[in-house]
């Protein structure tokens, strides 16, 4: 049931997709027994709160910025996992608001889902390893770490946190690249690689591979996704299982290089079933 209703949100347009109900979905497959509807209530109620903040904050980035930090961080207690920071519970949306904790990613969904809400034009940034949002007003375009209580960042903000996951040696320029608006979809995503990346690492290949599954129920033409699951299928010694999904990749590639590429993948895959 839970897995058609990701199904179905695959087959929606993006500015359809309601992002907290579906990361809540992907929270009920990974906590079976967790109280969700604890967690949709609480989603309602910050819903209805940001119903009154839509009509008492200004058209500012900043004041709306404001606003909700007032209420997701001094109201209800939202903040940054510093302690257990790579613990799962901090991408379960359920487990975030119950502990009012999680990754900068966990954490961006709340915030989006209030933004939203109250008609503000918010919207997640692809930041190389740190989750931050952007919020566009009558002032501008403003980037917020939601991690560190919705602070707005400055461009040295932005360099300090490159220099911090390059050789950090020198600060780089935070490129106009690096700060582009993701689409629900590809938040979702990130939401969902960050457990498929963690449960790789420590050796669980089945629950990363599920999570890589769920995310092609609701994101079913993406290419690299397709590409990582028959990766996966080839690491557990599933060949028959990743060439299947090379074949999805060799669907839904353009004609070029990268289509070359793809089908001598899986004729090497098929090749070794022989």
């Amino acid at each position: 049931m839970i897995r058609a209703a990701l199904d179905a949100v695959g087959q929606l347009p993006d500015s359809e997709i309601a992002l907290a109900d579906t990361a809540l979905l992907l929270a009920r497959l990974d906590q079976p027994d967790a109280d969700w509807r604890r967690a949709q209530k609480h989603l309602s109620q910050l819903a209805r709160d940001c119903i009154h903040l839509r009509d008492t904050s200004g058209s500012w980035a900043e004041e709306q910025a404001q606003a909700l930090a007032a209420m997701l961080v001094s109201r209800y207690g939202y903040s940054g996992d510093y302690e257990t920071y790579d613990d799962l519970q901090n991408l379960n949306l359920i487990a975030v608001t119950e502990r009012r904790r999680g990754m900068p990613i966990g954490l961006g969904i709340i915030w989006l889902h209030c933004a939203e809400v109250a008609g503000w034009d918010c919207y997640g940034i692809n930041f190389p390893s740190h989750f931050v949002l952007g919020l566009d007003g009558d002032d501008g375009q403003i980037l917020l770490d939601i991690f560190a209580d919705g602070r707005v960042l400055e461009p040295e903000d932005l360099e300090g946190m490159l220099a911090r996951i390059g050789d950090g040696r020198r600060r780089q320029k935070a490129a106009p690249a690096l700060t582009v608006r993701m689409t629900k979809r590809e938040v979702l995503i990130r939401l969902q690689q960050n457990i498929s990346y963690r449960r790789e690492q420590s050796g669980d290949l089945a629950g990363a591979l599920r999570a890589v599954e769920d995310m092609l129920r609701f994101a079913p033409s993406d290419i690299n996704l397709w590409q990582q699951a028959a990766g996966i299928h080839q690491q557990m010694g599933q060949i028959a299982a990743a060439v299947r999904c090379m074949g999805h990749v060799v669907e839904l590639i353009p004609p070029g290089a990268d289509l070359t590429r793809a089908r001598a993948v899986m004729r090497r895959l098929r090749s070794s079933l022989n």
